[in-house]
């Protein structure tokens, strides 16, 4: 370049001075309007949900009547509410309560007021349920099969085992409530599952007022308590290496294994042990699950049964939950014991034995055997004197 064409230093340099206070407005105006962008979120953000715990017609409030059913948790509490006029979100509901660190809701009918603040309803929900007649109470046992617990529901209702497997069988039906469900997903669907709401149908006492309801509303009564629980533990739930429907087969596992609360922490140990070191699981429960009969006792034929359930054939956590597991078995299956064994053996009269290698439970499983042959022989002849009736 030629002398004639380079600029004097000092046009340079207010040239650069130039575009330095250029940028520095800009960088400025940017700064301030994100702030304000910010400012203006946070007062919004802040006003809606000052505006959400605040009651919804405070001046004019209304009676409304509203049920919560039994197992209801904040999320479907908040819906109910929500739906009914009494809180402006119920997302918003959720995430207070959580905040708030507030549990112990109880079932019920309960008058409400649209002139109650989230902080009042959240009160009297904990207050206790209103006595009510009911016209049909069942118990489902903790550990039993769905199809175990389809008789039972028919043996306290109108209901035939074919009309509720029918319901509980059906795509239509299983897909509307994959929809309305957070806790269910298309795994309930896979081709090998013998039951999709296995493991789902929450074992607990049920109370309606209706002498013969819906079969459908008995279901959803149930799978309400499961989502209740799955609510209380997303956390938990969201930060496990398995899916809330592998957690649920760990569950049912344990559930089937153990009889004390301690030792299903231990037997869930056991069993992520054994997940960790791609060793099987193992478990007899889900054999018999497999073939379809309440066996107490496996013999070498049963384990060679070919089944996605079969946890002595495939490896892995079975594909499905293969009964109803409590809240305790669930828990544990998210909260395993630091424990070293590998192999644990369940006695007849609940005691569970750890052992750290196969020869160790060879030995232990040599000893007590004959415990479950002769149990096994008890029942038998019980069944036979009940044919003989």
């Amino acid at each position: 370049m030629s002398e004639s064409n380079k600029k004097p230093k000092n046009e340079l340099f207010e040239e650069r001075v130039s575009q330095a206070k250029i940028v520095r407005r800009v960088v400025l105006v940017t700064v301030l309007v994100l702030l304000i962008a910010g400012a203006i979120v946070a007062i919004s953000g802040f006003n809606y949900i000052k505006s959400a715990l605040e009651p919804m017609n405070e001046e004019n409030p209304e009676k409304i009547e509203v049920t919560i059913p039994i197992g209801s948790g904040p999320s479907t509490i908040g819906t109910i509410l929500e739906e009914e006029g009494l809180v402006q979100n119920a997302t918003v509901f959720r995430y207070y309560v959580r905040y708030k660190n507030e549990s112990g809701f109880q079932a019920g009918t309960y008058e409400l007021s649209t002139g109650m603040t989230m902080d009042d309803l959240i009160a009297e929900l904990k207050e206790g349920t209103v006595m009510v007649d009911y016209a049909l109470s069942f118990t489902i046992p903790e550990g039993r099969w769905l199809v175990d617990t389809v008789e039972i529901i028919a043996n306290n209702t109108d209901h035939s085992t074919d009309e509720i497997l029918e319901v509980v069988e059906n795509e239509e039906y299983l897909n509307s409530l994959i929809d309305r469900y957070d806790m269910l997903t298309d795994e309930i669907l896979q081709e090998d599952i013998k039951q999709p709401l296995e493991g789902y149908l929450f074992p607990a006492r049920y109370d309606f007022t209706d002498e013969n309801p819906e079969i459908e509303t008995i279901i959803e009564e149930m799978l309400n308590r499961t989502q209740a629980i799955y609510d209380n533990y997303i956390e938990e739930v969201n930060t496990s290496e398995y899916t809330f429907h592998e957690l649920l087969a760990l569950a049912s596992i344990i559930e089937r294994e153990a009889q004390q609360s301690e030792d299903r922490y231990k037997i869930s140990g056991v069993l992520y042990n054994r997940l960790e070191t791609n060793m099987r699981l193992q478990v007899d429960p889900t054999v018999a699950y497999a073939i379809g009969e309440h066996l107490y006792i496996t013999t070498l034929a049963d384990l060679e049964y070919d089944s996605p359930y079969n946890t002595y054939r495939y490896e892995g956590i079975p594909i499905g939950p293969i009964a109803n597991p409590g809240q305790d078995s669930i828990i544990a299956s998210m909260r395993p014991d630091d424990i070293e064994a590998f192999y644990f053996f369940a006695r007849v009269n609940g005691q569970v034995l750890y052992t750290n290698t196969f020869q160790e439970h060879t030995e232990v499983a040599n000893k007590y055997r004959q415990e479950w042959y002769d149990f096994q022989n008890g029942q038998n002849d019980e069944e036979s004197e009940d044919d003989s009736e």
